[in-house]
């Protein structure tokens, strides 16, 4: 291969380079968004060579009309590998925002072969047999679970009505503009995404995994790991990065997202 590459002439050889240093990244949104949550950062990644595939999860966005009560993680899993293998993927960047930790995983687990490393926004992989919903406050899962009665027909989790003043982290560097267009496109999630868990195998594939943490910072990952913390412990020895800001970092920070999922990916 180095006797080829060093009979290109030197623009040649600039292309090669480039096309050795694509990755085939996969964007899934966390809870209440679609593919268009990754609107600008998809051309950042694909200006700097990569192949990019921001991905709809069945009964979401544009998908909506897919929306049943058996609409679970493991439905979620299962668009991801689809794609993967649709596409013919290989060594691929698996990024997972928010409450698409569980489906990344899942899908990782399943064809650990293609996926070359998993990158986890404001999020990680959560231990085998616990469900999103359980990784939140029991007020918030209380709410939730009042909202999918009395708002969602006992099977789908409202979008949040997003209130800056009620929720100043996780909503900063969110503008009005911001706001409008999640309220406008924003869907509800079925809710048996947040309560059923995944069975992952034991051991795990040892698959590379990165976390970009916006609301918390790495130190705060590995002081609750030293604390002995279940879902912090596997993160404190991953690749972790921070870039401060709220907790949809897509909208708020969509260059400074893509600039370091580049890095990552490369």
């Amino acid at each position: 291969m180095s006797a080829i590459v060093t009979s290109l002439m030197p623009e040649q050889q600039g292309k090669h380079e480039m096309r050795a240093a694509m990755a085939e990244i996969v964007l899934v949104p966390g809870f209440w968004l679609g593919a268009w949550a990754w609107e600008e950062v998809t051309p950042e990644l694909r200006a700097a060579g990569h192949d990019v595939y921001p991905l709809t999860l069945t009964g979401l966005a544009d998908r909506a009309a897919e929306a049943t009560p058996d609409v679970d993680v493991y439905t979620h899993t299962d668009d991801i590998v689809r794609l993967v293998d649709g596409n013919g993927l290989r060594d691929v960047v698996l990024v997972g925002h928010s409450g698409a930790n569980l489906p990344v995983t899942g899908a990782a687990d399943r064809i650990p072969d293609r996926i070359a490393r998993i990158v986890y926004v404001d999020t990680g992989p959560l231990p085998g047999g616990m469900a999103v919903i359980d990784f939140n406050e029991p007020q918030t899962q209380e709410e939730w679970r009042k909202r999918v009665a009395e708002e969602g027909d006992g099977w789908r989790l409202p979008v949040p009505q997003f209130d800056p003043a009620a929720d100043p982290d996780n909503l900063a560097g969110l503008t009005g503009e911001h706001l409008a267009r999640i309220a406008e496109l924003a869907t509800p999630q079925p809710f048996a995404t947040a309560t059923r868990p995944l069975d992952r195998p034991i051991p795990p594939p040892d698959t590379p995994c990165s976390v970009i943490a916006s609301t918390f910072t790495p130190e705060q990952v590995r002081m609750l790991a030293d604390s002995g913390n279940p879902v912090f412990e596997p993160m404190a020895g991953m690749d972790l990065h921070h870039l401060p800001t709220g907790h949809w970092p897509m909208f708020s920070r969509p260059i400074e997202l893509a600039s370091l999922l580049a890095e990552i990916a490369r």
